[in-house]
């Protein structure tokens, strides 16, 4: 394969980034060629180096989602980060999925503890304003006290859900760099 086709098939597999992106990565491996081709290297020999251009336009892309959901860590941020690097290959999709689901599927269901906590006030309210018979002033402190807790705890899962994906994110970009073998 030679340059102008190793180009070709590299922009063509950069399918999620801008335009501006894309020229910005093409003009680096134009770069990298002709230092290549000044050391007395083949456009061949060059290629071979750098490898499938495919996997290489998934390296690139999953860089550039972890490094987005750096800057900006929001959930779309963080589930293209994730899809991107398990891309790279079938081992990821072990190695992320399965801890992001369970992560996320903890903090879920504390999610879900903490509002099922603040609405359980309205029982012991519709009980007092329907004016049962049966009304006791402590199922109403009761109440209040868990609701409390709810609050409590939704404000600590707000916390808990920042610091979490934030962890994440850098657990993806470890990821990358075992994959490249780097780390």
């Amino acid at each position: 394969m030679n340059r102008d086709r190793f180009m070709q098939e590299l922009r063509s597999s950069l399918v999620r980034l801008t335009e501006a992106e894309k020229d910005d990565i093409l003009r680096d491996f134009q770069e990298y060629f002709d230092m290549g081709l000044t050391e007395g290297k083949t456009e061949e020999e060059i290629v071979a180096a750098l490898g499938s251009p495919q996997q290489l336009a998934k390296d690139l892309q999953a860089n550039y989602h972890v490094e987005q959901a750096q800057a900006h860590t929001s959930t779309g941020n963080v589930f293209r980060a994730i899809w991107a690097v398990i891309g790279l290959g079938f081992l990821n999709l072990i190695l992320v999925l399965g801890p992001f689901i369970a992560i996320a599927a903890a903090i879920l269901a504390l999610w879900i503890a903490a509002f099922s906590f603040i609405i359980q006030l309205a029982g012991p309210v519709i009980q007092l304003i329907v004016g049962a018979d049966d009304f006791y002033l402590f199922h109403l402190f009761a109440s209040i006290t868990i609701a409390g807790i709810g609050i409590l705890l939704a404000l600590g899962m707000y916390f808990v859900t920042i610091y979490t994906l934030r962890w994440f994110v850098r657990y993806l970009a470890f990821n990358i760099r075992i994959v490249k073998g780097e780390s």
